[in-house]
């Protein structure tokens, strides 16, 4: 049988084993020197022939190879000290494919103990740098989230930054409601600075975008190697990243049963267990956690348990809709436009009375993140003069019935009918307790057609 090793050209592995950067010593399992480079030679005062054949104690009584040949145990960087000099060693056991150790190599890692100190300050520099540029990103950071930031003096939105407020002094959980558009993000942030925990992690997990299958691995981690792909190093979770600090859990309304399951048992035991690891891991989180969905009306439905519910609620946090602060929508309009502003893409002018009037009549599904986009569309046409009428896009210079102002704001058609379409799916889930093709027979589809809208609504 021949071993790769036997291929390599001899020049090479001469090369290899006189290496000056790895000054080498080779020892049986006897300890019997069989090979001493050139420049190892140099530090013992000795040549090849001294010290072939000869037990490395003879050469050096104060020589840790045998050591390492007796415990099968590697000593990376240490100080070895011979002839008034001291460098810094590894010494490795040499194992063949069975296991067994047949001997040992010693080799230079450091000429001088300076070189090693010069790392350390090396290090040392980086870490002040990295402690420093933290400061300055959690300096910003609190700035862009502070809870004053929050635009807006409506009743509604004060009632929202007293609850946020009052949520921020415990570290129990926060449940943010409200429609998409509506700042839930903000909110938790804003919790998350005011809170003692500032300092640590506060780290995002897209409920709705995590596939079934990555769940586990990527909120508790996985060890290396403990699945086909898993990284060679492993990987933490969200969980195990978001410890001492805050772990926001966006659009938990979206997890499938199973998901919620585990996400209930973690919350409750504050501990964790990578992927193919067998160590329990003892955590300390805040959790908040956010949808646009009616979870009261998805537990009387069976897509949302009751008790991961009441968990989660322990603080609720209602964003209110653009439509229900309408004495709110100069406010951010104007806060919308100096950020534009500030950032040197856009010189528009101030806003006109009469688009004001538009702005405050229309009733905004998309809420803030929609009048954003209106704001920064108009103020491109406006170039550097005002912000008038026409630079409104169609939608707002129609006119809305007066008896509609007060209703809740009609959705396009197209969104409308898959919101049904998802509800009346997931109603014939239920009745069939899970079971496709019996699903599929009470909507009147085929089962591939059901599969297909599943995906497209990331139904499991």
């Amino acid at each position: 049988m021949s071993y790769p090793h036997e291929k390599i050209p001899p020049e090479l592995l001469d090369a290899l084993l006189e290496n000056p950067h790895e000054s080498q010593i080779l020892v049986d399992r006897e300890g019997i020197i069989r090979f001493i480079s050139r420049h190892t030679e140099e530090f013992y005062e000795v040549s090849q022939d001294d010290f072939f054949g000869r037990h490395i104690l003879e050469m050096n009584p104060d020589s840790l190879l045998p050591q390492v040949i007796a415990t099968g145990k590697a000593e990376i960087g240490r100080v070895f000290r011979m002839g008034g000099r001291e460098r810094i060693v590894a010494r490795i056991p040499l194992k063949d494919r069975e296991g067994k150790i047949v001997g040992a190599v010693g080799k230079l890692m450091f000429w001088h103990i300076q070189q090693v100190n010069d790392l350390v300050r090396q290090v040392e520099v980086l870490e002040d740098k990295l402690d420093y540029y933290q400061k300055e990103l959690h300096a910003v950071y609190s700035d862009w989230f502070a809870l004053e930031k929050i635009v807006g003096e409506s009743p509604e939105i004060r009632k929202a930054k007293a609850v946020a407020a009052q949520a921020a002094r415990s570290d129990l959980a926060v449940l943010i409601t409200g429609e998409t558009g509506t700042g839930k993000e903000i909110f938790a942030h804003a919790i998350h600075q005011l809170s003692a925990r500032r300092d640590k992690p506060f780290v995002k997990v897209n409920c709705a975008a995590i596939p079934f299958e990555l769940f586990e691995s990527e909120m508790f981690g996985y060890e290396p190697g403990a699945f086909t792909g898993a990284s060679k190093k492993g990987k933490p979770g969200k969980f195990e990243l978001a410890d001492k600090g805050t772990i926001f859990l966006d659009e938990v309304g979206d997890l499938p049963l199973p998901m919620q399951v585990k996400l209930l048992r973690v919350i409750q035991e504050r501990t964790v267990e990578r992927l193919g690891g067998n160590r329990t891991l003892n955590l300390d989180f805040r959790v908040i956690a956010a949808t646009n969905r009616d979870l009261k009306q998805m537990i009387e439905r069976g897509l949302f348990r009751q008790d991961l519910y009441y968990r989660l609620n322990i603080f609720h946090l209602e964003t209110p809709p653009l439509r229900a602060i309408p004495q709110d929508i100069r406010r951010l309009a104007y806060h919308i436009l100096s950020t534009i502003r500030k950032e040197g893409r856009i010189k528009a002018g101030p806003i006109t009375a009469e688009a004001m009037t538009k702005l405050t009549s229309y009733p905004w599904p998309g809420n803030v993140r929609e009048l954003r986009n209106v704001i920064e569309r108009a103020a491109a046409a406006a170039g550097e003069g005002p912000l008038r009428e026409e630079h409104l896009p169609m939608d707002l210079l129609e006119e809305v019935p007066a008896a509609d102002k007060g209703a809740s704001a009609p959705r396009p058609l197209k969104e409308e009918i898959a919101r049904a379409e998802r509800g009346a799916i997931e109603r014939a889930l239920i009745r069939a307790g899970g079971n496709r093709s019996l699903a599929a027979r009470l909507l009147g589809i085929h089962r591939t057609g059901l599969y297909q809208k599943m995906g497209a609504y990331g139904l499991k």
